[in-house]
């Protein structure tokens, strides 16, 4: 397939460069910040799954569906903001996703049915995934391609926190209040950040913007399909993604249901797999340079498929109780810090002049690929911890094979 000419790696202009050169800390921590809505969106209310399935009279498999409601918005709304992004700019449609979060959270929080909880999840997840989506591309118009590797790297290290923190924190409202307040905790959060939105500069530079980016971005997002480098990216990471989302839907009640782990106790565990994706995030930093974002995700991949594997075969087995199928859940998360970032700076340095598109399709393919994996996982769900560690399985081979698309030198 012939490269298009867009496809090369432009010197940013300066002024694209100048507010990260003026506030570093402050624009990384925001930045970070919003990167990380879809993760406290999800991982806050994850202790919480058991007992709002006893307290709204849902079974497992609708309360895992929550988390696939939440993905079917946030793989679609990512369509949506990508296009305007580029049309008019990052920092206005991140403060409508904002508003829309916090909207989706109050739902949440007012919801007496499972129903209810999933389609305010949707709501929730359209707006929380103009933040994600929005400031990976922000990364790219302020960095050029290996460099907006180690910043995303460096980002999801930052960015960490939340998750890390999450099934704790959340965990511990749950000692003291219901858990409706999970979400109203997510309402504070979301206005915080709003208010520090406003702090932060416009970093695509208005004579960057596409004026026809809405109106043809049917046809460009079809145009981005057509580019096999593209396919390869959003393959790698959509696969890991379904393994990923997989063991969110399906390790509090592998944990807390099955192994009878404590509720306040789940984000320990949760915190582990989190720890092991900050350390992975930041050898890539450190390795990106040295031996390409490619090389990296290609060998991120296999060890994917190997864990993967050993995942399921613990599962399906038991052999090792909790702690045989935690170290390969452990193992296989942590891959996130060699195949997100990666995947993600080559596809937008392969499209670095639609890189509001471009970060907008690989993130609904990604996410989307994780609808398929937890509601997977909801399906099939038998009390056991076997599909979870079946779904992980297939995911990390689905990564490994994707990187035959990858192109070579």
């Amino acid at each position: 397939m012939s490269t298009p000419t867009l496809a090369r790696d432009p010197v940013r202009p300066k002024q694209a460069s100048a507010p990260a050169d003026r506030h570093p800390l402050r624009i990384m921590a925001i930045l970070a910040t919003l990167m990380a809505f879809g993760s406290i969106s999800t991982d806050l209310y994850l202790p919480a799954m058991p007992a709002m399935a006893r307290d709204l009279g849902a079974d497992t498999g609708a309360m895992e569906f929550t988390i696939s409601g939440y993905l079917i918005g946030f793989s679609l709304g990512q369509l949506l903001w990508g296009a305007v992004s580029d049309r008019v700019g990052r920092r206005l449609p991140v403060a409508i996703g904002i508003i829309l979060f916090v909207i989706g959270s109050a739902g949440c929080a007012l919801s007496g049915s499972a129903a209810e909880v999933i389609g305010w999840r949707i709501v929730q997840a359209v707006g929380a995934c103009a933040g994600v989506v929005l400031s990976r591309a922000m990364v790219r118009d302020l960095f050029s391609r290996d460099r907006a590797a180690q910043m995303l790297s460096t980002l999801i290290v930052i960015m960490a926190i939340a998750p890390l923190a999450g099934p704790l924190l959340g965990g511990q409202v749950l000692r003291f209040a219901s858990w409706h307040w999970i979400f109203w905790l997510l309402v504070g959060i979301g206005g915080v950040t709003l208010a520090a939105l406003f702090t932060v500069p416009e970093t695509l530079a208005p004579e960057q913007r596409d004026p026809d980016a809405v109106r043809h971005a049917l046809s460009r997002y079809g145009e981005l399909l057509a580019d096999r480098r593209i396919l390869a990216y959003a393959g790698i990471g959509g696969f890991f993604y379904a393994g990923a989302f997989a063991y969110i839907a399906g390790s509090p009640f592998a944990y807390i249901s099955y192994y009878h782990v404590p509720a306040s106790a789940y984000g320990l565990l949760f915190g582990a797999a989190i720890l092991g994706i900050m350390a992975m995030n930041m050898l890539n930093t450190r390795l990106v340079a040295r031996f390409g974002s490619d090389h990296l995700l290609r060998a991120g991949a296999m060890m994917a498929a190997v864990t993967g594997l050993l995942a399921a075969l613990a599962g399906w087995t038991g052999w090792g109780g909790l702690v045989g199928l935690l170290v390969p859940l452990l193992a296989f998360s942590a891959l996130n810090g060699l195949i997100v970032a990666n995947s993600l700076a080559g596809a937008l340095a392969a499209w670095p002049d639609r890189a509001g598109a471009a970060s907008a399709l690989v993130g609904a393919i990604q996410y989307g690929s994780g609808i398929l994996g937890s509601a997977l996982v909801g399906l099939v769900a038998d009390g056991t911890p076997w599909p979870l560690g079946l779904v992980i399985g297939l995911a990390g081979i689905g990564s490994l094979a994707c990187t035959r698309l990858l192109p070579r030198g």
